[in-house]
């Protein structure tokens, strides 16, 4: 079957990513790119590269650099923990949710000394204890943290926490996979090594690729420590700075030319706290239109983060995830499971080519389909 014009959505994507792009960036997806072309390299890869450390930081833009890497976000938190843990360094890795587990996950099969602050799902780090950890195990060189952990939506403090390591000289790794793009920051301003995100969330292009926005110094140190070949985040940077933006191996073209319109578009829209107040806009009418119809979210107000918000499923025995699921779906509507283990939630995302009346229609649309 041959497409001539694009085929419209038949439902908005309320989920952490795959999210709703614009036609735009999906419009860009239709040209092909060589991947030794000037015309992709200089001035689709390395414009890039320049716009993510203009994103991540206005105080020290000459001490950062960026590298993208092929496939899914875990591919990048791969790659950080992969190569620039050395063999004699140590990883704290705190964990309260699915995507701290992920890097324990890691750090295992990559053989990689860790140790492992572990929380249940809806409670934040204590600063306390993590000074405590710091301070009784000085032989840990790196921590790694999730800054938005969509298990359950909630935002770690994790400029707190990395203030912490940094007092101790300890390398900081913030998994920024849903925040970055969505929610201020500042990574020379909150002293992060080395973050992680990925082309299909905050930014809003579509999956293909994660990015690295990386302390140059520590960077440099990870120089022949990688773990893997094709995850080797200094020889992809290596190859990216010689090459002027050729990749090790094949970039994934038609997502990277989407992404760079994202880029685009993310600065027409005003910039990352433009859309951080679009997000927060959404989060807020998406709960005060569950709590209208009797639906709860898991965690405390203070605990959310406007990027996805876990409801409490309907304790009615005629609930059915799966059921509810299909009926949005029938309406325009494409929500998450839960991924709690102790509750038992589905999820509801707030970022993407989305906004506040969306959020609203949602709610309406689950007032009247709703089986319970």
């Amino acid at each position: 079957m041959t497409y001539h014009n694009l085929p419209d959505n038949p439902y908005l994507l309320l989920t952490p990513g795959p999210l709703s792009t614009s036609k735009a960036v999906k419009a860009a997806m239709l040209r092909d790119w060589c991947t030794w072309d000037d015309d992709y390299n200089l001035h689709v890869v390395q414009e890039i590269r320049h716009r993510l450390v203009q994103m991540a930081t206005t105080s020290g833009p000459d001490r950062y650099t960026s590298v993208l890497m092929q496939g899914s976000g875990t591919f990048g938190v791969e790659s950080v923990l992969g190569s620039s843990v050395p063999p004699d360094g140590k990883l704290l890795i705190i964990a309260n949710g699915a995507y701290g587990t992920r890097m324990v996950q890691i750090a295992k099969a990559l053989h990689i000394p860790h140790l492992v602050y572990d929380l249940p799902e809806t409670n934040i780090p204590n600063e306390s204890e993590v000074e405590r950890l710091l301070d009784e195990n000085p032989d840990i060189t790196h921590l790694s943290v999730v800054h938005c952990e969509t298990t359950t939506g909630i935002l770690n403090p994790v400029k707190e926490i990395v203030a912490l390591a940094k007092e101790r000289g300890v390398v900081s790794i913030v998994d920024a996979m849903s925040s970055f793009g969505g929610i201020p920051l500042d990574v020379d301003e909150w002293q992060i090594d080395f973050l992680i995100s990925s082309a299909n969330k905050c930014v809003q292009g579509v999956p293909g690729f994660s990015f690295i926005v990386a302390n140059r110094e520590r960077l440099l140190q990870c120089e022949g420590q990688a773990r893997s070949l094709s995850l080797d985040l200094f020889g992809q940077w290596s190859a990216m700075e010689k090459g002027k933006g050729k990749w090790r191996f094949t970039s994934p073209t038609h997502v990277v030319h989407a992404f760079l319109q994202a880029l685009l578009e993310l600065e027409e829209e005003g910039g990352v706290e433009k859309r951080f107040q679009r997000y927060v806009a959404n989060q807020r009418a998406l709960v005060a239109g569950m709590r209208r119809i009797c639906m709860e979210p898991l965690l405390p107000d203070s605990l959310h983060s406007p990027i996805i918000t876990a409801f409490v499923s309907p304790s009615s025995g005629n609930y059915s995830f799966i059921d509810f699921y299909n009926k949005l779906k029938e309406n325009g509507f494409v929500i998450y499971p839960g991924k709690v283990t102790e509750v038992d939630t589905f999820r509801i995302g707030n970022i993407g080519e989305v906004y506040p009346a969306d959020m609203e229609r949602l709610v309406e649309v689950i007032e009247r389909v709703r089986f319970w």
